[in-house]
Order: C-alpha cells, then sequence, then structure tokens
C-alpha cells in the first residue's frame, strides 16, 4: 500500500534516521512499530507497541478493502470525488487530496499518522508524537520544535518550526525530492507544511514540492498555492539556499543533532 503519488528512490533510511534524530529528545517514551510498508517512531508517556501495533492493522485493513474494490484510489494521481460511504480515513485522504489538488494516496502517511495518534490519546497517552515516513502528528501540552532535515541544503539541519500548545493537535509533513523513502514530483530539499489535519499537511506538502523546480524555481508559485488554501497553519519551502515562509508559523535556529524537543 504504497504511496502512488511519489516516485520510489534508493536509500529509503538517509531519511528515517535524521528524522528519528529530530524526535529522540522529547522526553517521552519511544516505540517503533512496523507492519508490512508502515513503520512508525511513535513518542508517549507509555511504551505503546501493542495498542499502536492494532490501531495501524485496522487502518490498513481500513485501506487495504477500500482499494480493492476502488482501484483507482491506489494509483490516481489527480483528486478523486468524495465517497460518503466510504470509511473515515478514505474519505479524510479523499477531501485532503481535492482540497490539495493531488490524489488521495499523497496523504495515506499523513492519515496513519494521526488516527494512530488519536486513538492512543483515546487509551490515556495525553502527550504523543507519531511519525511516519517524515510525517509527524504532533499533540504535546508545551512549546516543542521540529526540525527540517533538508537533504544536501545548507540549510539543513538549522532551522526548525516552534510549536505552540494552543497549535495543537497538527500534522508537521515534508515532501522532498532529494531525501527520504519516496521522490517529489518536483525539486524542492523540503516543502513542510502545519495544518490542524494531518492528511491534509501530508496532501498539500506533496502539492507544494511539486511546485518547486531545480534551481529553487516555482518556489513563490508554491507560496501562492498555499496562500490560496483554507485550513493551513503555515508552511516553510527550501529548495538549496532559498527559503520561503508563510503563515504563522515561528522559525527557529536548530543545530544538526537537534530534536523535536528543545
Amino acid at each position: 500500500m504504497a504511496r502512488s503519488q511519489k516516485r520510489k528512490k534508493k536509500d529509503p533510511d538517509s531519511y528515517r534516521q535524521r528524522s528519528y534524530q529530530r524526535l529522540s529528545q522529547s522526553g517521552l517514551v519511544s516505540s517503533r512499530v512496523r507492519l508490512m510498508e508502515t513503520d512508525l517512531h511513535i513518542l508517549a508517556r507509555d511504551r505503546v507497541e501493542d495498542e499502536a501495533l492494532a490501531l495501524v492493522a485496522a487502518v490498513r485493513a481500513e485501506l487495504e478493502a477500500y482499494i480493492k474494490s476502488h482501484p483507482a484510489f491506489l494509483h490516481s494521481l489527480v483528486p478523486l470525488a468524495k465517497d460518503s460511504g466510504a470509511p473515515e480515513q478514505v474519505r479524510a485522504m479523499l477531501a485532503a487530496g481535492l482540497q490539495a489538488g493531488v490524489g488521495p494516496m499523497a496523504a495515506v502517511a499523513g492519515t496513519v499518522a494521526e488516527a494512530v495518534g488519536k486513538g492512543l490519546e483515546r487509551n490515556r497517552q495525553a502527550e504523543v508524537i507519531v511519525e511516519n515516513g517524515g510525517d509527524i502528528y504532533v499533540h504535546r501540552q508545551k512549546v516543542c520544535t521540529v526540525s527540517i532535515y533538508a537533504g544536501e541544503s545548507p540549510l539543513s539541519g538549522r532551522v526548525g518550526i516552534r510549536l505552540r500548545p494552543e497549535q495543537m493537535p497538527c500534522g508537521v509533513c515534508t515532501s522532498s525530492a532529494s531525501i527520504g523513502h519516496s521522490l517529489s514530483l518536483g525539486a524542492s530539499d523540503a516543502a513542510v507544511v502545519v495544518a490542524r489535519s494531518t492528511a491534509f499537511a501530508d496532501a498539500l506538502a506533496t502539492r507544494l514540492g511539486n511546485e518547486v523546480q531545480q534551481g529553487g524555481g516555482g518556489l513563490d508559485r508554491a507560496l501562492e498555492v498555499v496562500q490560496e488554501m483554507e485550513n493551513v497553519t503555515g508552511a516553510v519551502l527550501i529548495a538549496g539556499d532559498r527559503l520561503g515562509v508563510w503563515g504563522d508559523v515561528e522559525l527557529v535556529r536548530v543545530d544538526t543533532q537537534e530534536a523535536a524537543e528543545k
């Protein structure tokens, strides 16, 4: 059940290792959950492997059953119509794709991260961070910082987004042409979106990443796109040494080892 919106690339672990670094110093307990293609790094007040695995299995079963009867859902690179009879997570992905202007599978990682995070919250985890391939659901009760890894950009690992408690829960999702387990159709080193819906943040990050071309061309267009969207907290775009920012995001300087908690 891999994304169809992005092309595969080599060395998938390079980004995941850096993503774990940026989350590792949160003061929460770390859990790792794997099921088929899904590989989650979770931070919560307790170890949550069993609960999280059950949640992942339920979400995957929901999506896989829908894909079996609606194969276009898996392969479409363009938005698909809403389906009021679809399961909850499918509806979230369809809505995210429609709003962002991309196929629904562009939202799959963010959707899974949020579904697991909210499920853990229902199981008495008051604070939780779920990372799924660089797409993160964050719910903390104090200020935290998510650093941005942007491949070979000189800004990589030096810039972070500081989140205030009132901005959470939220999604912080990244699309990149130079890092990660999947490849954007554009050329950004990092297109990062913060939004209340992690599914939408994921889909919109893909859309913005697709707008940016080699040498940073299209960065201004990507900023125009995000300004036209509703329900977005903010966005950060990095292409080489170029940086674009829009919305209610506070950028902070971080060192290369700093994690999601300062």
